[in-house]
């Protein structure tokens, strides 16, 4: 099949993003102007949880478009067999310039065990993944880790070039060893890490012959753990004022500097958007590109007296998912349960592609295009032991802390009043668990 005529395909994925930190929620002083750009011009949808709340399992369900208990990947010491199916190489074997840049976490054993993981110019499994081109870098951590002697990976070997690694590691030991740490950054803005890997896009798609398809996956590392930003990015929240959980355990000024940066993080997330919107419109590919915005999990950011992921609760498991583009309806705010890992499936239709029986993944494509008002009754995830489905208000979680847990996310958006007990609740217990069995029963390897 030919490459040209279909859809270009722009897919932005932060790292950590939870779902209410948008200029959507009125109860956060946080500024997201392009991403309502996005929203205004297409699709929003508000009940959206990822397959697992952990970075490599979440971005393995989605390259292979399969729930968790059907992915191989289950954890962050585990590696993307290199001869499991992926998207990317379906989208490339039909003639699609297959593009990418960021934080894969397709290779997160190796990264994290120490193995060779990326190589000095990213390209490391590209090929094998399904990429036709691309710069796979280290995470945050991983790449400080890994670079302590000298760049096992392209982003601290563009920090060496410019004199800044040791600086850059040095800077990220005194966070690992300063609680709460919020300082800025030595790191100029051009070199700070999500920055770097916008200009990889950016260049990316500019790599591709005017006219020809193309599909970018952005992964940026932020807004994910530590608070690192720049002064320039200090500056843009110091002044405001972000409400608190009650039951934090961090002294309310410390707290409130991590959500200014975090908000910081995702505010220059945001700024890339209309960069690549820009670029869009110049080599105009603009009316003829699904945009995707989203993220592999979110961040508990104090809630529940937790940080960071990997719980059921709504901050670690739900995410931003915004959708633009030819054809799909604008202005829409969709609250039916999603899942991101249909983001698979719907690449593929978006491609004229046949989307493999064996795939979990359901196209949105219908309900964006306003050709059904239908989608999920229910979506799950899952990490380690836990099970969680969720039908957009209600959510019961099995085997964490307790055997059940069920909260009415509508009435109860905090989750702070477990109803499993509750003898009015029963029939939602009940009903929400037999979905729970049967998705086991068809996710049984």
């Amino acid at each position: 099949m030919g490459n040209k005529n279909r859809q270009n395909i722009l897919f932005l994925f932060p790292d950590q993003l939870r779902f209410d930190w948008t200029s959507n929620n009125q109860d956060l002083p946080i500024r997201t102007p392009y991403l309502n750009q996005l929203q205004q011009e297409g699709m929003t949808f508000t009940k959206t949880i990822c397959a697992s709340p952990l970075c490599a399992p979440s971005r393995a369900s989605l390259a292979s478009g399969k729930e968790y208990d059907h992915c191989p990947v289950k954890d962050n010491q585990d590696d993307y067999p290199l001869n499991e199916y992926t998207f990317y190489r379906q989208l490339r074997e039909s003639g699609y310039h297959v593009l990418g840049c960021g934080k894969f976490d397709l290779n997160k054993g190796s990264c994290t065990s120490g193995q060779p993981a990326w190589g000095l110019d990213g390209k490391r499994f590209l090929n094998e993944w399904g990429f036709s081109n691309g710069i796979n870098n280290e995470g945050k951590m991983d790449g400080v880790n890994s670079g302590k002697n000298k760049p096992q990976g392209p982003y601290m070997q563009h920090l060496e070039e410019q004199g800044l690694r040791e600086k850059h590691i040095q800077d990220f030991d005194l966070r690992r060893s300063t609680k709460g740490a919020t300082f800025p950054t030595l790191l100029p803005d051009v070199s700070y890490c999500d920055n770097w890997i916008g200009q990889n896009g950016l260049n990316l798609i500019n790599s591709v012959p005017v006219g020809e398809s193309w599909f970018l996956q952005v992964n940026f590392t932020g807004p994910h753990a530590p608070m690192d930003i720049t002064q320039s990015m200090a500056e843009l929240y110091q002044n405001e004022v972000f409400p608190l959980p009650d039951d934090d355990k961090l002294p309310a000024e410390t707290h409130q500097a991590i959500r200014r940066n975090y908000a910081a993080m995702i505010e220059n997330i945001d700024r890339w958007i209309g960069l690549y919107l820009e670029v869009l419109e110049k080599r105009g590919d603009l009316s003829n590109t699904l945009i995707v915005f989203s993220s592999d999990h979110g961040e508990m950011l104090g809630d529940h007296g937790r940080w960071g992921k990997g719980d059921p609760y709504h901050p670690s498991v739900s995410v931003p998912l915004v959708v633009s583009g030819p054809k799909v309806e604008q202005q829409i705010v969709s609250t039916l349960p999603t899942t991101i890992l249909d983001l698979t499936a719907t690449f593929l239709e978006y491609a004229n592609l046949k989307i493999p029986e064996e795939m979990d993944s359901r196209s949105l494509k219908s309900l964006l295009e306003s050709q059904t008002n239908v989608h999920r009754d229910y979506v799950f995830s899952g990490l380690k032991k836990w099970r969680m489905v969720y039908d957009g208000r209600y959510k019961l979680i099995n085997n964490w802390q307790k055997d059940y847990l069920l909260f009415d996310t509508e009435t109860d958006p905090n989750e702070l009043n477990d109803l499993s007990l509750n003898p009015k609740y029963q029939d939602h217990l009940n009903r929400l668990n037999q979905q729970l069995e049967k998705h086991k029963l068809n996710t049984t390897l």
